[in-house]
């Protein structure tokens, strides 16, 4: 969830979509950022996603809904949402995947799929201790 405009408040964006229940993205302004927004709006219901607050604290969330335009975020560049399941406290450092990790350690601003294929398995296992 973070814009890939500098000028937008990376920390109140994450903010806001935890707080309201919502995964997203802003707007889509070329052919790849275009192609990424389809990736996002093709996602199953069901599908893992992770963010991190201002602080670096991750958080575990499943998307629930469709996607819509929320231009209520448009201050903090979310307006591309779906409905998200957010586990209410960060996930403690040590249970992140491994690829989860590395895959933040990148430090991107995508929405982006994390590899190896195991992540899924053991990001469901997570999602059921930390969900119940």
């Amino acid at each position: 969830m973070r814009s890939r405009r500098d000028d937008v408040d990376h920390a109140a964006a994450v903010e806001r979509a935890l707080r309201l229940g919502l995964v997203g993205m802003g707007e889509a302004t070329d052919e790849r950022a275009e192609r990424r927004l389809d990736r996002f709006i093709a996602a199953p219901d069901g599908a893992f996603v992770w963010t991190r607050d201002g602080d670096g604290a991750a958080y575990l969330g499943r998307i629930t809904g469709p996607w819509r335009r929320d231009e209520d975020g448009a201050a903090v560049d979310l307006v591309n949402v779906r409905d998200c399941d957010w586990v209410v406290e960060p996930v403690d450092p040590g249970l992140i995947p491994a690829a989860v990790a590395q895959t933040f350690a990148r430090g991107g601003r995508n929405f982006q799929q994390t590899h190896p294929g195991d992540v899924e398995a053991q990001t469901q296992t997570l999602w059921l201790r930390l969900a119940s």
